[in-house]
């Protein structure tokens, strides 16, 4: 199914969206940390800025310089055949994501990005899961903050619970840092989209098999003291439960009744109530085309944090995972999770799908049914901590 040993096309990765904010810090990483004769390549649509980055990247960086672009299908086509693993951050993925998507399902070629979108996710399942199993093509989502550290920490957290048990997982997610002109765009964008992201989940529902004789659930959950972390917990409307309840639905090591709940944990009452107070606000603003237009200018797509914010940046992530009367506190946790972190996890996903000896999949794959134990301990080598914090 999956075509890992494909060594026909000319290069093993193309990262595509090279030169925007997170696509820089990408190919810097990947220029650094690339092993010997692995052959990859920058692509996007403007051929002399990728040529100036291509000359900005460390001294003895052999990468190749592609063009492509969003709006001209045969280009991501060409750039799909090319490729054994092709990397996107280029989003909103919802706008400018399904043709490369479709390029890469069509031509076997394994494709990853950074989403966020939940509609996105949905659609790309619709249209372009059957595709990608009929040619082998691995297509994985959210490979950077969203959804790494919460879909292989309750991998991980799994591991150490008994088997063949109900089991249940809190992830608490604690952070200081900043965040790009793109990514705030997404964000508004998907807050702006709720009706067409209801409608993309009901069309997966009626597309996707029910789970026979197991049950894996995400529920929003409720706002609460969480005695367990001693913070306030607020549930996140991110993509990631979703993420992490469809790893559960396929592997059989999460147990035959699985539930993950997804929260903010917030140590002060009225920090936590000026959260909850500023989200609505922001979901509020991002309905109003012309307000929405406004807020989106005060941060341009390409800006983001200098090197010395997202140097004193931050995450972690606490599990509280349980079942078969056993109790396990585990964490994830690293330094700027929006961009030196999200690079360092996005590039070695590719790294890990063009190179592992992966489990074989095909369609659309979470991190961790793709490359969970391989990731992992890639994402350990590199710096991130998981670590069994206690046992009960």
């Amino acid at each position: 199914m999956s075509m890992p040993s494909r060594t026909d096309r000319p290069y093993d990765i193309v990262l595509f969206g090279a030169t925007g904010f997170v696509g820089e810090l990408t190919a810097r990483y990947l220029a650094a940390h690339t092993p010997e004769g692995l052959r990859w390549a920058i692509a996007g649509r403007d051929g002399e800025k990728l040529r100036r980055l291509a000359g900005r990247l460390p001294t003895g960086a052999d990468v190749g310089v592609l063009r492509a672009d969003v709006s001209e299908p045969a280009s991501l086509r060409a750039l799909a055949g090319q490729a054994r693993v092709v990397a996107s951050t280029v989003g909103p993925y919802v706008r400018y994501g399904e043709g490369l998507v479709a390029a890469c399902a069509d031509t076997g070629t394994d494709y990853l990005d950074l989403t966020g979108e939940p509609e996105f996710v949905d659609l790309v399942y619709v249209r372009h899961d059957a595709r990608a199993r009929e040619t082998g093509a691995r297509l994985v989502h959210a490979c950077g903050f969203d959804s790494v550290p919460h879909d292989l920490g309750v991998y991980f957290t799994v591991r150490q619970l008994p088997e063949g048990v109900p089991l249940t997982v809190d992830g608490f997610v604690t952070a200081g840092a900043a965040f790009s002109g793109g990514t705030f765009a997404s964000a508004l964008g998907q807050l702006a989209r709720g009706r067409q992201m209801r409608a993309a989940a009901r069309d997966r529902r009626r597309h996707e098999p029910r789970l026979v004789g197991r049950r894996a659930v995400a529920p929003a959950g409720a706002p609460r003291f969480a005695g367990e972390v001693g913070a306030w917990a607020l549930p996140l409307p991110t993509v990631d439960p979703q993420i992490v309840r469809r790893s559960a639905a396929v592997l059989d090591r999460y147990g035959p009744d699985f539930r993950y709940r997804h929260y903010a944990a917030v140590r002060h009452l009225p920090v936590a109530v000026g959260g909850v107070a500023a989200l609505g606000a922001l979901v509020a603003a991002a309905q109003v085309p012309p307000v929405r237009r406004r807020l989106s200018g005060l941060l341009r797509p390409g800006d983001g944090p200098s090197p010395q914010k997202r140097a004193k940046s931050w995450f972690r992530v606490r599990f509280v995972g349980e079942g078969g009367g056993r109790r396990v506190f585990t964490e994830v946790s690293g330094g700027d999770p929006g961009y030196d972190e999200t690079a360092k996890m996005f590039a070695e996903a590719a790294l890990s799908l063009a190179l592992d000896d992966l489990p074989p999949t095909a369609g659309q794959v979470t991190t961790a049914v793709a490359m969970g134990d391989a990731l992992t301990e890639r994402l350990r080598a590199a710096g991130i901590g998981f670590r069994v914090v206690a046992r009960r």
